[in-house]
């Protein structure tokens, strides 16, 4: 089926829907093609951050060559996640219409280029305009990645998927800043993002050559493990009758834009980070080039982990209690919480060793949820998993383009503590939503 205004199906009926365990295959040892793609979906993911974390790396080195100031640079860093928003609709739904076999090589195909770009680049507004293209195509990275995903993974290994996907996004950024401050050291920032480009183009290549849109048109993929896939995919949908997935039954949801507003309060928090944190810790805490590139990737490092655990223990408590409900509130709520707790002691400190150690902690607890968060969007969209995470993705990266142009005002006129209360404070806001979030219930119009 191939929709031009909708987005997949889902069951007529609301009724909160059992957790499926994957099913007995027949004779055949069934095969594991899923976990290649999702490996190579990770590695998606880690491109994705690689390209997006390369120029908060470079701050400082692009500041000395143009002489930008820092509400400049703001403008210029918050440019990528205008666009990243804006085409994260139609980013979706052009996964929904040509299948991510296709989008997905278009789109890292098109951003990598746009990375490599930006050496071109001779003043302030050339470099915002090179950085609002590159997110054009980003925007589509993680709904069209997550819609790859929803034919292939089985319901109970969803948490898990989506914690994998993210950790690799996040060990993606870990391991750029020091590698790309090497880079900078010996061969300038031009290269790093070069380097960067190349990486994303080499992957596109790969993904179209083994990737498929259904476990049925992949020629690896056997008798049993297709049945497997099949089985637990049509017992998780329940209600066999199904109706289309119109955008007005996606906006009239209640439980979409409780979604999304928790997930506004993560993106601002996330931008803080990724956009600012190196900058914070050369400009506020004292390090040197060096020091900033190796203290910046620890909290993204404790973040992977964050990734990998929320939703290994949001899936492994849905299958011990049965409530899936409860499972994904727990552990979102509880990230949340955690990393509230720990922002406050990371930027009143004066110790600038413990307040890294304390961000790595606020990291950890704010990354535990989004992989949970990215589950729900399976659990409550099915095939529409691409439109629903769209929306839910849209909502958290205009959150992030206000941080990362808000928080250089804020720094320029209170000082650098000033974000990061903001971020606690919207933590506290994001738990409580994370209450009201009903993961066992398919999304319908009220």
């Amino acid at each position: 089926m191939t929709p031009s205004n909708d987005f997949g199906t889902i069951p007529e009926a609301s009724a909160e829907l059992p957790i499926p365990k994957a099913p007995r295959s027949g004779s055949a040892r069934p095969t594991h093609v899923r976990y290649i793609v999702l490996g190579l979906t990770i590695g998606a993911y880690m491109i994705t951050y690689i390209d997006r974390v390369v120029i908060s790396s470079a701050v400082p080195s692009i500041q000395k060559e143009f002489g930008f100031s820092i509400v400049t640079m703001g403008w210029i860093l918050s440019a990528f996640q205008w666009a990243y928003a804006l085409f994260q609709i139609p980013g979706g739904w052009l996964g929904d219409r040509i299948g991510p076999r296709r989008a997905m090589t278009l789109i890292v195909t098109w951003w990598s280029i746009f990375t490599c770009a930006t050496v071109l680049a001779w003043s302030a507004g050339s470099m915002a305009v090179i950085r609002f293209l590159f997110g054009m195509g980003e925007a589509g990275s993680f709904p069209i990645a997550t819609r790859s995903l929803s034919r292939w993974m089985l319901p109970t290994e969803r948490g898990f998927a989506q914690g994998a996907t993210h950790a690799g996004s996040r060990l993606g950024g870990a391991l750029t800043p020091a590698l790309v401050v090497l880079i900078i050291v010996h061969y300038g920032w031009r290269t790093a993002f070069i380097c960067c480009g190349l990486l994303g183009l080499i992957w596109s290549a790969v993904w179209f050559w083994y990737y498929r849109d259904s476990p049925d048109e992949h020629q690896s993929v056997n008798a049993g493990e297709r049945e497997q896939i099949r089985s637990s995919l049509e017992l998780a949908r329940g209600a066999k009758n199904t109706q289309n997935v119109s955008w007005k039954t996606i906006v009239l949801s209640p439980q979409m834009w409780i979604l999304s507003a928790m997930y506004s309060c993560y993106g601002y928090n996330l931008s803080v980070y990724l956009v600012w944190f190196p900058k914070y810790l050369n400009d506020h805490r004292g390090f040197n080039l060096q020091q900033m590139g190796f203290y910046a990737s620890l909290p993204l490092l404790a973040g992977t982990v964050g990734d990998v655990f929320g939703g290994w223990f949001s899936d492994l408590l849905a299958k011990r209690s049965g409530d899936l409900k409860t499972a994904r509130r727990l552990v979102g709520a509880g990230g949340f919480l955690l990393s509230a707790l720990c922002i406050v002691p990371a930027c009143l400190t004066t110790n600038s060793l413990t307040s890294v150690w304390f961000s790595c902690l606020a990291m950890f607890g704010l990354e535990s949820t989004v992989g949970v968060s990215w589950a729900i969007t399976l659990d409550i969209g099915g095939d529409s998993a691409g439109a629903v995470s769209a929306v839910m993705n849209t909502c958290g990266n205009f959150s992030g383009a206000i941080a990362s142009a808000l928080s250089a005002y804020l720094v320029m006129f209170r000082g650098w503590n000033a974000p990061f209360l903001v971020m606690a404070g919207l933590s506290v806001v994001a738990a409580v939503l994370y209450l009201k979030i009903n993961a066992s219930q398919r999304l319908v119009t009220s």
